[in-house]
């Protein structure tokens, strides 16, 4: 079986403090922390174990996940596994980057997010020049807030030419046709994330080839459906994977509609969908083209 998995442990503390987050330089008890690296560690060994199936993992962490030992291990001990395709993790990239001089980088792939004003803009860029240096697979975004534009474009100018860098739609902000285009010039497939996508009644691979784990091992369709598709562990929720369509009325989030079917972005991140990497350059004309049909439509 091929199956990609998001899992999101406990873990929601982040040395951060972004006004746009609810988790901004939350603490984690001691307790918790201990909790979320117990249960990070049953994941990492239910996956070790599965043999039998190409797995693929993405790491949703509410907080920031790297700097905690136990993240850096998992990532690195999994990416050397042969029936692991891909693991990936959304991290600010505050950790240093030794660590992945011990990981498979055909296997590992890293999400970053630049948020200016929480680190140097410097020390960002060295990390990540670090990272296409070791030859990591891993992509740059910034949130689409107009105080970010400028760094955008800073950052667009100064990163490997190779590396794409996205932008996110600000959580309830509403783009003019002028500022979206600003936001387009820097990465074509802003257009879908402009907008929440219809998604009600559409089909979507989540629940059938893509699940969401909690730190307890229960299996949904994904991050924003609740209903429960039965446990990870005890192998209940085998016998519920199947094809089926979106029970939501819109997605809005990248990591949900990035699965819909009716979206063209399978095609678009061919090889690079968890780590938000989109297929190689000379794709491009039709990475654009596909964005402006994105941006038509909406």
């Amino acid at each position: 079986m091929d199956l990609t998995l998001l899992y999101r442990g406990p873990l929601a503390s982040c040395d951060y403090d972004c006004p746009y987050c609810p988790f901004a330089k939350r603490r984690d008890s001691t307790d918790l922390l201990r909790a979320d690296r117990a249960a990070l560690e049953r994941f990492a060994g239910w996956a070790a174990a599965q043999t039998e199936d190409r797995l693929s993992i993405l790491f949703t962490p509410w907080g920031e996940g790297l700097v905690r030992s136990w993240y850096r291990r998992t990532l690195t001990e999994l990416s050397r596994l042969p029936h692991i395709r891909r693991v990936a993790i959304q991290t600010n990239l505050s950790c240093r980057t030794d660590w992945l001089a011990d990981a498979d980088p055909d296997t590992l792939a890293l999400w970053c997010t630049y948020h200016p004003g929480q680190t140097p803009y410097d020390r960002f860029l060295t990390k990540c020049r670090d990272l296409a240096d070791r030859g990591v697979r891993f992509s740059v975004g910034v949130v689409g807030l107009a105080g970010h534009l400028e760094a955008a474009r800073r950052l667009r100018a100064d990163l490997p030419a190779h590396v794409y860098l996205w932008i996110n739609a600000a959580e309830g902000h509403t783009y003019t046709d002028e500022e979206a285009g600003l936001w387009t010039a820097l990465d074509p497939l802003f257009p879908y994330s402009r907008h929440p996508h219809t998604s009600a009644g559409l089909p979507c691979r989540t629940g059938e080839s893509v699940i969401s784990v909690d730190g307890e091992g229960t299996v949904r369709r994904c991050h924003f459906v609740r209903a429960e598709l039965g446990n990870l562990y005890d192998g209940s929720y085998r016998a519920a994977l199947r094809p089926r369509a979106c029970p939501l009325a819109v997605c809005d989030c990248h990591i949900g509609y990035v699965h819909l079917e009716t979206l063209p972005l399978y095609d678009v991140f061919a090889g690079g969908v968890l780590e938000r990497v989109p297929a190689p350059a000379q794709h491009s004309a039709r990475i654009t083209t596909i964005a402006m049909r994105a941006g038509a439509g909406n």
